[in-house]
């Protein structure tokens, strides 16, 4: 029986939802705006679950990017995954918004040419044949980002974490491979490094994305409590106070 999974990613600006039977992306419906996600995810969920002819009711589990990100749009879209999950009777999936970010990744053929392309042009002059790895990054702000380190399969290596950015950052896995910083936070990376074995790509998180791992997960029975869930922020929100009026 093939497991029909309703895959929602909140963490950033981004607002996606996508539906995966198995681990074939059936549709997505996609926006890059600032605030979206309070007025569009649930018309999303509704119109693409019409158009596809589904209910809640006819999917297997309910996905949610559960962070690091957006302290707003990660509590938008847990609070509406667990809605769902409870409505219908579902088991929900949590699924890392950095994991999600290395398989879109993984996914885009044009960033899987760039990489291919370096690889080969490093061969040719050294002789070398340098493994890949990826590091998604999340903006948390200043020079700090959400960050772990990823393989070529798209496992995680290292833990989560909040990374203050230099020029040393990353030394000792350029040195020895090549890689692919991507996400909204690799931007102000870029300036810092001057590397050959690095490469940079635009690349935001995707329901698509959460599909493989979602799917591993559903096959696993490695559910959240619905009761208890709650996003991983990585940091403390803290509330800004507002301005005196003069």
């Amino acid at each position: 029986m093939e497991n029909i999974i309703l895959l929602i990613e909140t963490a950033t600006e981004s607002c996606s939802v996508a539906l995966a039977k198995d681990q074939e992306i059936i549709a997505e419906k996609y926006i890059n705006e600032p605030k979206a996600h309070a007025t569009l995810l649930a018309r999303y969920i509704k119109d693409i679950l019409e158009e596809n002819n589904l209910s809640v009711k006819d999917c297997s589990a309910i996905a949610v990017s559960e962070g690091p990100g957006s302290y707003t749009g990660l509590r938008v879209g847990v609070s509406c995954a667990k809605g769902l999950c409870y409505g219908a009777e579902k088991p929900l999936i949590g699924v890392g918004t950095l994991a999600a970010i290395a398989q879109c990744a993984l996914d885009n053929k044009e960033i899987a040419s760039s990489i291919d392309g370096l690889q080969k042009t490093i061969f040719s002059a050294t002789g070398e044949n340098l493994p890949l790895l990826i590091v998604p990054m999340i903006d948390a702000r200043r020079m700090e980002v959400y960050t772990a380190i990823f393989n070529s399969e798209g496992d995680q290596l290292t833990p989560t974490e909040a990374k203050i950015l230099d020029e040393k950052s990353f030394s000792k896995e350029l040195e020895s491979s090549v890689v692919l910083f991507t996400g909204n936070g690799a931007e102000k990376f870029k300036p810092l490094i001057n590397h050959r074995n690095a490469i940079f790509a635009e690349q935001l998180p995707h329901a698509t994305g959460m599909r493989v791992i979602a799917n591993s997960m559903y096959n696993k029975k490695e559910f959240k409590d619905c009761a208890y869930f709650e996003p991983f922020y990585l940091k403390e929100f803290v509330a800004g106070k507002p301005k005196k009026l003069l």
